[in-house]
């Protein structure tokens, strides 16, 4: 008994480390795409641009949001900064809907863990979600709750000044462009490192310890062949209610959800799971801190509606086209080959090296600041990373110190 538990701990750690290196480079290429555009893409820009919901703003507000592509913590302070300067509410969720779904990195993650169709589902499934959350705030519109949260949002930013709009042209050519491109980049690994620690943690002791019946009375119908609606409908409802309470991101999410669709959980619950990075508990914590509590489950449940709705409509539409992806096709996690002279190690290697470059031009320039926030979340989030880090060196020194197999 205790040597299975030891041999699964193993499993679990190398299986953690082998998701993550897997994943580095796609993690790099995504966080340098992201900031260049943050560099050289202006926001200030983006705020004179959204006024009320009308086809103009919803479009400018989804595609900002998709060049602003980032974090959702990240994406719910500019969304916020937007709102207080006169954006409308659906361009604002417009905006912060394709910020963290229409997002360059997650679809490269996607396609390494998961499958094209995954890929195609996340940004189509991206656009039905805005088109759906503009349906649903019209037919709902709140206008007094929305200038009461408007207000207190902007009392929080009272003071706060725009900056000068650099031309872009001439930011793309200069060596302080990219220094900018250096520290942005440094600071998109420092807003997500915990939650992926934490995420590639979870799905590595999932994948080794959790057998597939778990998932099957979880998730009513998976691994028993085509699911019905009302499984489906369930499926999609347990996705969200799971990462709710979570304090995983979305980046961290999809080895899980690599996982999941490993054990036999239907697409339409995979994509609910991976649309549900803004409906975790701190996300509605932070909107409640901008707009207050009433207004946050306002938005919570406006975004709890249309992500399965969407989940849904992807999964019928997929099956009509005959595009559901074969859940034979995804390897178990665990039964890949994690370590391989291929083009991972180049690529990952390139962008260490490039990671290395920019976190040392940018402690040359400003420092390395690596103090943690005061906010209880993100001291829970570090104490989960320091455990996550103990247990993946304890499970790799295991071979070292008893008799089971490396």
């Amino acid at each position: 008994m205790v040597q299975d538990i030891l041999q699964n701990w193993h499993t679990a750690a190398m299986t953690t480390v082998g998701l993550f290196w897997m994943a580095l480079w796609a993690f790099g290429l995504g966080y340098l795409i992201s900031s260049m555009i943050q560099v050289f893409v202006t926001r200030e820009r983006m705020k004179k641009s959204m006024g009320e919901a009308g086809a103009r703003s919803v479009f400018l507000g989804s595609f900002f949001g998709f060049l602003s592509s980032s974090c959702s913590f990240a994406a719910l302070a500019t969304t916020r900064s937007l709102f207080t300067k006169g954006a409308g509410l659906v361009p604002s969720l417009a905006f912060l809907l394709a910020s963290t779904n229409l997002v360059v990195e997650l679809g490269i993650v996607i396609a390494v863990f998961l499958s094209w169709q995954f890929v195609i589902g996340e940004y189509v499934g991206g656009v039905v979600l805005i088109l759906l959350m503009w349906l649903a705030v019209r037919l709902t519109y709140p206008n007094r709750l929305v200038e009461k949260a408007r207000r207190r949002a902007r009392e929080q930013e009272e003071g706060s000044q725009d900056g000068d709009i650099p031309d872009w042209k001439q930011l793309i050519r200069s060596r302080a462009g990219w220094r900018m491109v250096a520290s942005r980049y440094v600071m998109e690994w420092m807003m997500v490192w915990k939650d992926v620690t934490i995420g590639f943690t979870v799905a590595g002791i999932i994948a080794a310890f959790v057998p597939q019946t778990f998932f099957q009375a979880l998730f009513a119908g998976s691994g028993g062949g085509d699911p019905t609606v009302w499984e489906l409908l369930l499926q999609t409802l347990v996705g969200p209610v799971a990462a709710f309470f979570t304090f995983i991101g979305s980046m961290g999410n999809i080895p899980l959800a690599a996982v999941l669709y490993g054990n036999g959980v239907s697409f339409a619950g995979i994509m609910a799971f991976i649309f549900s990075d803004l409906v975790v508990f701190p996300v509605l914590r932070i909107q409640a801190s901008y707009y207050g509590w009433t207004m946050a489950m306002y938005i919570l449940g406006v975004f709890l509606a249309i992500l399965v709705a969407t989940a849904l409509i992807l999964h019928y539409a997929f099956s009509v086209f005959g595009l559901l992806p074969d859940a034979g096709a995804v390897k178990s996690v665990t039964e890949r080959e994690f370590f391989a002279v291929d083009y991972t190690l180049y690529l990952n290697l390139a962008f260490l090296a490039l990671s290395a470059a920019f976190v040392a031009w940018k402690t040359k320039v400003s420092g390395f600041d690596v103090s943690i926030s005061g906010a209880t979340g993100e001291r829970i989030l570090l104490g989960l990373a320091m455990f996550a880090f103990a247990w993946l060196a304890a499970g790799l020194a295991l071979p070292l110190i008893t008799d089971i197999a490396p």
